[in-house]
């Protein structure tokens, strides 16, 4: 990443800190969607970020009122989605990877691929109004990667509770079982304030590495169950009639008419 601004594309990544840390911005309000060219370019950011000397942390938020809708529905139908559902896991496992700890500020909603997103964080600030969700079901399908980590950050009783029902819990609901670390009135510059008072004074060398060892349990766990449920979504989700029928009842704004098959 150079040192100036990048303001191309659907990212905006800004050097603080002297470039010692930066801040990155989902820059397609107000749902700040996680399409193909959101995925690509957050994929690129990390593998970047991995590589770039003396980083100590990335901050990560939404511009606008909303950190993200979620992934793009267009692109989970038949066709798209068999190069989706590989990019999107790809993207975790760059953010795996980036030995840089990771802060996401979340406001407004904080949904699908946006709450996985902000699920693989290390530290998640949050304000009253934020309401984090995996509403897939609700269509029809389901969250792979929240199926992973989900239950290794809240526990399974809660994992199951938000990718089964789909419904969205409030900020004090999300802080009570462990999906937000703090909450406050100002999530994004709490933060920068986090960064500065706890990150920016040490060695990023070791920073990093301390990074990667309190990951190892997430990352060995996408390694080794994110190819079983990419397959039940693309093998076997994406065969029945009730998948179909509720991404395409999203698409034209229509209630679902489920077959149960």
């Amino acid at each position: 990443m150079s040192a100036g601004q990048d303001t191309a594309g659907p990212l905006r990544v800004t050097p603080r800190l002297d470039g010692r840390a930066w801040d990155v911005a989902l820059a397609r309000p107000k749902a700040n969607i996680l399409d193909g060219a959101m995925i690509a370019a957050l994929t690129r950011t990390f593998d970047q970020a991995r590589d770039t000397h003396g980083l100590c942390a990335i901050v990560l938020h939404g511009e606008g009122s909303h950190f993200s809708f979620g992934a793009s529905v267009e692109e989970h139908l038949p066709g798209p989605v068999e190069d989706m559902i590989p990019a999107f896991g790809n993207l975790f496992r760059a953010l795996f990877d980036c030995p840089v700890p990771v802060l996401a500020a979340v406001r407004g909603q904080c949904l699908g691929g946006g709450l996985e997103l902000v699920t693989a964080c290390t530290r998640v600030f949050a304000d009253a109004t934020a309401r984090l969700g995996q509403p897939e079901i609700r269509l029809g399908v389901l969250a792979p990667v929240a199926s992973i980590l989900l239950p290794q950050r809240v526990g399974p009783g809660p994992a199951a509770d938000l990718c089964l029902t789909g419904r969205p819990l409030g900020a004090a609901e999300a802080h009570a079982i462990g999906l937000v670390d703090e909450l406050c009135d100002d999530p994004l510059a709490r933060a920068w304030t986090y960064v500065e008072e706890h990150l920016a004074p040490l060695s990023a060398s070791s920073l990093g590495l301390a990074q990667r060892a309190v990951r190892l349990q997430q990352r060995e766990a996408l390694d080794r169950l994110l190819p079983a449920a990419e397959r039940l979504y693309l093998r076997d989700l994406m065969a029945t009639d009730d998948a179909l029928e509720g991404l395409e009842s999203f698409v034209h704004k229509r209630k679902p008419q489920w077959r149960h098959r």
